[in-house]
């Protein structure tokens, strides 16, 4: 198994990926950026590869990525607002809580 690739097209909407040696994509976290917001959709994971930590090797990816650009993040995806909410103070520095706030 490969590391993880952002994969981000000139509109901003992209993927954190893993792929293997086929470059068969067997993981993805899907993103999009826009200012210095960064939105994350999705987050997937082969069946082969569940439980194996490889989500969490993603949201890392993503944050550390959010934190060298300045940008704060929408957590859209289940997995990554949980992730969040149960642990929000190593997330405080780039979670965009106000947009949650405000869309409720």
């Amino acid at each position: 198994m490969n590391d993880i690739q952002l994969k981000l097209h000139a509109n901003g909407h992209g993927a954190f990926v893993i792929e293997n040696n086929d470059e068969q994509q067997l993981a993805e976290m899907v993103i999009g950026i826009s200012g210095k917001k960064l939105t994350v959709y999705h987050t997937e994971v082969n069946e082969a590869l569940k439980r194996q930590g490889i989500a969490a090797k993603l949201l890392d990816a993503m944050i550390d990525y959010a934190r060298a650009h300045d940008l704060k993040v929408i957590p859209l995806c289940a997995y990554v607002l949980a992730q969040f909410k149960r642990h929000p103070e190593k997330y405080a520095d780039i979670w965009d809580q106000e947009w949650h706030n405000a869309s409720k």
